[in-house]
């Protein structure tokens, strides 16, 4: 295929891809959300370290899943007129940007993120909030505690995301922790630069270890001392407009979505359990 070619094939895919993801927006009625979030925080280019947001279908991309986790935060926020909240792998202090501008007129929000990129806690750090440089699994090491953990797109780059969940239900007093993860009917391990035969070096930010299915990260959370309080799923394409055909083409080049899931502090499963 020649360059020429190649380029042309490239821009349509992400026009077709935008147009679903703009579709699809408006279906699952998180598009008022979208236009509020891009007031609050116009550029998104920085919520990365390893690349760059740029460009109209990664922006729509990007901010679709942002109101997405950000409807989960709104589930449970409410309930606290003071709240400390840590953001576990945060990567640029967007979602605490969103929260101090949506609820600290009306609540005593403390913030806090953790990375283990130095990078992205440098970046945390230039917003003024607080952040520090550690694994998301030693946080009780470093006296990290919450009223609302949020895990955002970071369970399925864990190698043990049973003991990590365990550790913030047993170690620490969280009420509620957040997270969401790629959506996948059927779960599968990830770990797709060993299935691809590429011997490039990978960290924890770009490598995926286990992708599971909602109803088995259900039970891996209730196993790890949580209950489920809501669950739902995000699409990347819509169900019933025409662009909702677009749904192979995010299968073949990404996921179609995004599973999220709000649980409360619940033991009564994992006390079951005599090994931890």
């Amino acid at each position: 295929m020649n360059g020429a070619l190649k380029n042309c094939l490239i821009k349509c895919l992400g026009f077709l891809r935008t147009e679903s993801l703009k579709s699809a927006v408006k279906e699952q009625k998180l598009d008022g959300l979208v236009k509020r979030l891009e007031e609050l925080v116009p550029d998104l280019s920085d919520q990365y370290s390893s690349f760059k947001v740029k460009g109209i279908f990664l922006n729509t991309k990007v901010r679709n899943m942002h109101a997405f986790q950000m409807s989960l935060i709104d589930r449970v926020i409410n309930e606290f007129e003071q709240a400390v909240i840590v953001d576990v792998g945060d990567s640029s202090g967007t979602h605490l940007e969103y929260i101090t501008a949506l609820y600290s007129k009306d609540k005593d929000l403390k913030c806090l993120s953790v990375n283990l990129d130095i990078k992205a806690v440098e970046r945390i750090k230039n917003k003024g909030f607080e952040a520090i440089h550690a694994r998301a699994e030693d946080l009780h090491k470093h006296g990290v505690d919450a009223d609302i953990f949020l895990c955002f797109e970071i369970l399925e780059h864990m190698t043990d995301p049973c003991k990590f969940l365990y550790d913030l239900s047993s170690k620490t007093n969280a009420k509620y922790l957040i997270a969401s993860v790629p959506y996948l009917k059927k779960s599968r391990v990830g770990l797709h630069h060993i299935r691809a035969g590429r011997k490039d070096k990978v960290n924890a930010e770009n490598t995926h270890i286990l992708e599971l299915s909602p109803e088995d990260w259900k039970s891996v959370a209730r196993h790890a001392g949580w209950e489920v309080v809501e669950d739902k799923i995000y699409f990347q394409y819509p169900k019933w407009s025409v662009w909702r055909f677009a749904k192979p083409l995010w299968k073949k080049l990404d996921f179609e979505g995004f599973y999220g899931i709000v649980l409360e502090r619940n033991d009564s499963w994992s006390s079951l359990y005599q090994d931890w």
